[in-house]
């Protein structure tokens, strides 16, 4: 056999025993008489020890190792006499009376190591060799363990694991679709899933009560760190339930894996709030919570003073930066900058200080001490604190505000990676109109039902913007790891939905027919939670760039660096498929 143990199994109890290891050469030292060598496998790294008393050609043989040969090692296991603490097997060596070089190999392009010299598309274009860092090996062992709670919870509340199809339709309806040309049927087109909803949703017909699925889904979209054109997805569904049902499931999964994994115990329930209060207070529907700065809106007291950038605003609101009345003009100059970068889009920042002189502001010629006591009064201001206020259109402005409230979050230490807020939004609008067609697009999807108290609203198309979605979403730390709806689960509602969407009769039976006929066969009510997994392991993981827990992932342009993907195909191929390529 090629080996009797793994590298990071051997303990000291072991000490006296013959082995065999096998694994890769992490590093090598030759110390004149003696050469060390630490060996690696998955499972951890042994110090592989050669005397050139004892075996001088075993040991010239170790000198001729470079980095990332893969051997195989016999000998006998001893306690060292200058243990490492900082490994599992610190406390022994192996040694060595056999070497064999399985494969020699070149020297690898960056360093092997916990902290690496590689740059992230050096790392992409050789993955493999990334992939055998211990810190992105535990990164694979966290998302293993996360899919192991996954599954034990759900199977627990019994859910049943379903796969559902990857050559599907195309529906592009919000994301863009990936299209698969089909050989056998020339001129027609499968598409790869964006999620499994549709299917699900039969399931739910079928009487399949309550479905789960750990799936592969795909989004041909402008990438980002927590984005990939492919991506994995808890997907699921329950029958004959209410949004209440749905939110104490998974939030008994999400408190299951903050346990299973972290072992923290959540006892309350997890807090909920408004889509409305949440972009009142926080200008995002993913507020994060671990830290307050909450908006405190200020047009009451400071238009109709003659300070024209207020006077004209639709809104004035500002955040209480607390204990940064000392930041130097360079520092207020440098969130300035910020949020006039061109993705913020913002004009400017007033500033408030509470000093040991009392209120300063940047306005002060147009606003008296008295007034200024007011602002503090409703920020809870306190000596020592900042007040940064913005104005202008409402919508927009909140969203500066909500780029420069994580960039302070940021800069003064708040947003700790260990430290977790989860929190439920719910009472989303169902629908958004747009500004330059006037044309309205589901929030979520066209699948989402309306609350009950706002249906008729929708039948009737009558104050569209006022209605509510039975939805809601799973914000933890400021990232949104879920979300899902009650869905529809009548044929008049969902045609009545089809039809605010500008959808014809025709277009609606064409795309969604098959559904629309299946709730003529007794579909019950039901609703859903479809999870980002890749985001929830990487948050777990204090991690923000989703890549690191992705074995093989795409870069920044969607594209797969290692093995050059996407590429060209051949002509014979384009010819089977009826397809012509325009250069």
């Amino acid at each position: 056999m090629y080996r009797t143990h793994t590298c990071g199994e051997l303990r000291l109890p072991d000490a006296g025993k013959t082995v065999t290891l096998a694994g890769w050469v992490q590093r090598a030292r030759d110390l004149g008489g003696m050469t060390f060598v630490d060996l690696r496998d998955r499972f951890g790294i042994t110090q592989l020890s050669f005397n050139m008393e004892r075996d001088k050609a075993l040991c010239e043989q170790a000198r001729q190792l470079g980095r990332e040969f893969v051997v195989q090692a016999i000998g006998t296991v001893r306690e060292r006499e200058s243990k490492n603490a900082n490994i599992p097997t610190g406390e022994i060596e192996l040694i060595v009376t056999d070497l064999k070089v399985l494969n020699r190999a070149n020297t690898p392009p960056f360093t092997i190591e916990e902290e690496t010299d590689g740059g992230d598309e050096l790392r992409m274009k050789y993955r493999y060799l990334d992939l055998r860092r211990s810190s992105i090996r535990r990164n694979f062992e966290l998302r293993h363990r996360m899919a192991i709670e996954v599954r034990n919870y759900l199977s627990a509340q019994d859910f049943l694991e379903v796969e559902t199809p990857v050559l599907i339709k195309s529906t592009p309806e919000g994301a863009r679709d990936f299209v698969v040309p089909s050989r056998m049927h020339q001129g027609e087109f499968y598409a790869l899933p964006q999620s499994p909803q549709t299917f699900k949703q039969l399931l739910m017909v079928a009487g399949f009560d309550r479905y789960f699925q750990i799936v592969k889904c795909f989004r041909d979209e402008d990438l980002r760190q927590d984005r990939q054109p492919e991506f994995t997805q808890i997907d699921c569904e329950m029958a004959f339930v209410e949004q209440e049902d749905i939110l104490n499931t998974f939030e008994g999964l999400a408190k299951h894996l903050f346990r299973s994994i972290h072992g923290l115990e959540f006892d309350a329930p997890f807090p909920r709030m408004s889509f409305d209060e949440a972009m009142k207070s926080y200008g995002c529907d993913k507020p994060d919570l671990r830290f307050g700065m909450r908006f405190h809106e200020l047009n009451d007291f400071v238009q109709g003073k003659g300070f024209k950038v207020f006077d004209d605003a639709e809104l004035v609101v500002g955040v209480n930066a607390e204990g940064c009345a000392n930041w130097s003009r360079k520092q207020t100059d440098a969130l300035i900058d910020f949020v006039k970068r061109p993705q913020i889009g913002a004009t400017g920042i007033v500033f408030v200080k509470w000093t040991e002189e009392g209120l300063k502001s940047t306005v002060d010629k147009f606003f008296a001490h008295e007034q200024l006591q007011h602002w503090a009064e409703r920020f809870n201001m306190k000596q020592g604190d900042m007040l940064c206020l913005m104005a202008g259109k409402a919508e927009r402005t909140r969203k500066q505000l909500n780029e420069l409230r994580l960039h302070l979050g940021d800069l003064l230490g708040l947003r700790d990676p260990k430290a977790f807020k989860p929190l439920w939004v719910i009472d989303f609008p169902l629908l958004e109109q747009d500004e330059e067609s006037g044309r309205w697009h589901a929030m979520h999807h066209p699948f989402t039902a309306p609350k009950p108290e706002d249906a008729q609203k929708l039948i009737d198309q009558q104050d569209l913007g006022s209605v509510r979605a039975n939805a809601y979403d799973l914000v933890i730390n400021g990232t949104e790891i879920g979300g899902g709806s009650i869905r529809i689960h009548d044929r008049a509602m969902q045609e009545a939905m089809f039809r605010v969407l500008g959808f014809t009769d025709e277009d609606a039976r064409y795309k969604f027919g098959f559904l629309m006929d299946a709730f003529e066969y007794g579909a019950p009510p039901h609703g859903g939670c479809a999870f980002g997994f890749d985001r929830w392991v990487a948050l777990f993981g204090h991690r923000t760039d989703i890549r690191e827990f992705i074995a093989f992932p795409k870069n920044n342009a969607g594209r797969d660096v290692m093995i050059d993907a996407p590429s060209r195909i051949d002509a014979e191929q384009l010819t089977e498929l009826g397809i012509a390529v325009k250069s």
